[in-house]
C-alpha cells in the first residue's frame, strides 16, 4: 500500500502478542481511502461516505485534488480542504468521487481522469456518489457495467457507456455507485459491510445514528408529486 508521501506501506505485519502471550492478535491492515475534491462538488456526496468509511478499522482518509487547498462546494458557502495532490495517493485501496455541478469540468481528458484510470488499476474499490459516476464513465471505467447516478443524470450515464439503473446503490465487481447525494451514506455502509463485516457496519451506522425518518415521502421521482418532480427538472435546467 502507498502512503500519502508516495512511499510504500507494508501490510503483512507481524502479529502482536496478547498480554497473556497465548494468542496472537493481528494488527488491523492500514487502508488508504482517497476522496476527490474539486470546485463545485456537493458537500454531502463527500462528507456522508467520509463519516462512514473513516470509521472502518485501519482506515486513513485523505481528501485529494489536482492542487491541495480549499475546494468550494456547489453552494459556494462551504469549502473542504484537500490535503494532498492526486500524485500523493496514486494507489489508494478505495477511491471515492463525489458529484456536483463542478463534475462537468472534469469530463474531458486531463489530470483527474488520468489519476482515476491509474488508481483503478490497483484499487480494491472504485466508488462514486451522484454525478461522480459520470466522471467514472467518461474515464472509461463503467463501460458495460451496471451503475447509478442522480436520477436527473441517468440518461447521460447511459450515453457514456454504462448500464444505467435507477437503483439506490449498485455494485458491479469492484465498482460501487450511489444515486443522488444522501445515497452515498447507504453505499458507504454497504461497502463497510463487505470490507469489515455486517457487525462493524451496523456499529458504524449506530455510531452515527443513521436512522432516517424524513418528514416527506418525496425522495425519488417515483414517489414525489408530479409537480415537485417538474419543479426540480425546471430548476436543474435553469441552473445547469
Amino acid at each position: 500500500m502507498r502512503r500519502p508521501d508516495g512511499g510504500s506501506r507494508h501490510t503483512n505485519k507481524k502479529p502482536v502478542r496478547s498480554r497473556a502471550g497465548a494468542h496472537p492478535i493481528r494488527e488491523e491492515a492500514q487502508m488508504d481511502i482517497a476522496i476527490l475534491l474539486y470546485d463545485r462538488f456537493t458537500a454531502l456526496d463527500a462528507v456522508g461516505p467520509y463519516e462512514v468509511l473513516s470509521r472502518l478499522p485501519g482506515a486513513t482518509v485523505t481528501f485529494v485534488a489536482e492542487e491541495p487547498g480549499a475546494q468550494r462546494t456547489d453552494t459556494g458557502s462551504l469549502a473542504l480542504y484537500a490535503d494532498a495532490p492526486l500524485s500523493a495517493l496514486a494507489h489508494p485501496e478505495i477511491v471515492l468521487l463525489p458529484g456536483g455541478p463542478g463534475q462537468a469540468a472534469l469530463m474531458d481528458d486531463g489530470p483527474v481522469r488520468a489519476w482515476l484510470r491509474g488508481a483503478d488499476e490497483t484499487s480494491n474499490w472504485t466508488t462514486s456518489v451522484c454525478t461522480g459516476s459520470l466522471i467514472l464513465a467518461a474515464a472509461g471505467l463503467l463501460d458495460g457495467k451496471r451503475a447509478t447516478s442522480h436520477w436527473l443524470a441517468l440518461e447521460e450515464l447511459g450515453r457514456l457507456g454504462a448500464q444505467a439503473t435507477a437503483e439506490r446503490v449498485v455494485f458491479d465487481g469492484k465498482i460501487a455507485t450511489a444515486a443522488g447525494v444522501s445515497a452515498g451514506i447507504d453505499m458507504a455502509l454497504a461497502l463497510a459491510a463487505r470490507i469489515a463485516g455486517e457487525e462493524i457496519a451496523q456499529a458504524i451506522q449506530l455510531g452515527i445514528e443513521y436512522d432516517p425518518q424524513p418528514p416527506f415521502d418525496a425522495g425519488s421521482p417515483a414517489k414525489a408529486p408530479a409537480a415537485v418532480v417538474e419543479l426540480l427538472r425546471t430548476r436543474a435546467r435553469l441552473f445547469a
